[in-house]
């Protein structure tokens, strides 16, 4: 079946095109045109975008869950609840995240998002992003104390010759951590500095050993002192390391985020949602890691006060950072696509509107809110207005 997007202002994100026509068949983007795609057939669809924004979809590459299901719920329904409720939301590929917790339960969700079935109607499941056990305790934010320990090959190895594992954090300071970055690195896996007190001495060194992401930057780390750079110091000093940030307003001040921002620029900075259960769901009591979570006024805390993921949703975190940085829609938008898509070593399949890219597009409409979901050239979400789509 061909779909073309008519009409619409396209942003690759490298280029802004309006009034294009943006085609895709066979899962594919096959073309982006200015001039008329020519005369429509039999097993086709017309979506009009005329006076809409038509993007690459969004990609979540550190999400624990939402709607009331979690990665570590381990089960197909999960998987399938949080990727219907992510495309709904313009996300097209999200990594489910794990907690700190015992070996079994991490390794029962890797194995159940390898072998689940994805929904025709949700977002694509690009792999595994585990969140720990390999943290430090001191920074632990709401990880599960009793959870984290020193990397261990007995354990790790197992969890490393799945092939869905493509990112980890954990602290690069303690015992084993190095040795764990170069086995993953080898096998194509990523690494994110995340709930560590590394020095910037440290940084640089894991840096070197190839860790090239910041878990929610500032959140979960040792700050910045003016004889002390620290973790964060050595994130926004190293341009090899993308920063990830939870821009809810919560997590950070929305000056920080604009601060953060000037100093990775848009092309090292991706954002995410650390988004968990409660998400879309209404403010009470919920789990995470085993863990009692308070949501009061859509904010996620411990028992003890600590921030315990968000309730973000991407496009919701897309037009905050457009509000923390004042930065126009088409600088904003590669820090939710493209620029995942490179940390993630998918550049140019996904993250881009391109001839032979992925056919994953979002429509947003002039306020930014999602019109329209497609993932791999298939709508899996409309908003209730459907008089621009046709069918033939």
């Amino acid at each position: 079946m061909r779909t073309i997007i008519a009409g619409g202002i396209i942003l690759t994100p490298d280029q802004t095109l309006p009034d294009h026509h943006l085609v895709i068949e066979d899962h594919k983007i096959t073309s982006l045109v200015a001039d008329s795609v020519g005369t429509r057939g039999k097993d086709e669809c017309l979506i009009d975008a005329h006076g809409l924004w038509v993007i690459p979809g969004l990609i979540d590459i550190h999400v624990h869950g939402s709607d009331g299901h979690d990665t570590m719920d381990a089960t197909p329904e999960a998987i399938h609840g949080m990727a219907r409720f992510f495309a709904s939301h313009g996300v097209t590929s999200f990594l489910p995240t794990t907690v700190s917790t015992a070996s079994d339960a991490i390794t029962a969700a890797i194995v159940n998002i390898s072998t689940t079935e994805l929904p025709p109607d949700g977002a694509h499941v690009l792999g595994v992003h585990l969140e720990g056990p390999y943290l430090n305790m001191e920074f632990k934010g709401a990880q599960p104390p009793e959870h984290i320990r020193n990397p261990d090959p007995e354990e790790y190895l197992s969890w490393l010759a799945n092939s869905k594992v493509r990112l980890i954090t954990l602290a690069p300071e303690i015992e084993g951590a190095l040795s764990l970055i170069d086995h993953g690195v080898s096998q194509g896996i990523q690494f994110a500095v995340g709930h560590s007190g590394a020095s910037y001495e440290e940084m640089l060194a894991a840096a070197n050993h190839g860790l090239r992401q910041a878990t929610h930057t500032f959140n979960g780390m040792l700050g910045i002192h003016h004889r002390q750079p620290g973790t964060a110091g050595a994130v926004l000093m190293d341009d090899r390391i993308y920063a990830q940030v939870i821009a809810d307003g919560v997590h950070l001040h929305p000056a920080i985020v604009k601060l953060l921002v000037r100093c990775k620029t848009p092309s090292r900075t991706i954002l995410i949602t650390d988004a968990m259960r409660a998400t879309g769901l209404t403010d009470g009591e919920y789990g995470l890691g085993g863990q009692v979570i308070m949501v009061k006024d859509g904010v996620a805390r411990t028992e003890t006060g600590s921030l315990a993921g968000s309730t973000l949703t991407m496009d919701m975190a897309l037009r905050n950072m457009i509000r923390f940085t004042g930065l126009p829609l088409s600088e904003a938008i590669p820090m939710a696509t493209s620029v995942p898509a490179e940390a993630m070593s998918i550049k140019g399949q996904k993250g881009v509107l391109a001839p032979g890219a992925d056919a994953d597009v979002v429509i947003l409409d002039r306020n930014l809110n999602v019109w329209l979901t497609i993932v791999g050239g298939q709508v899996v979400y409309k908003s209730n207005d459907t008089e621009r789509i046709h069918s033939l």
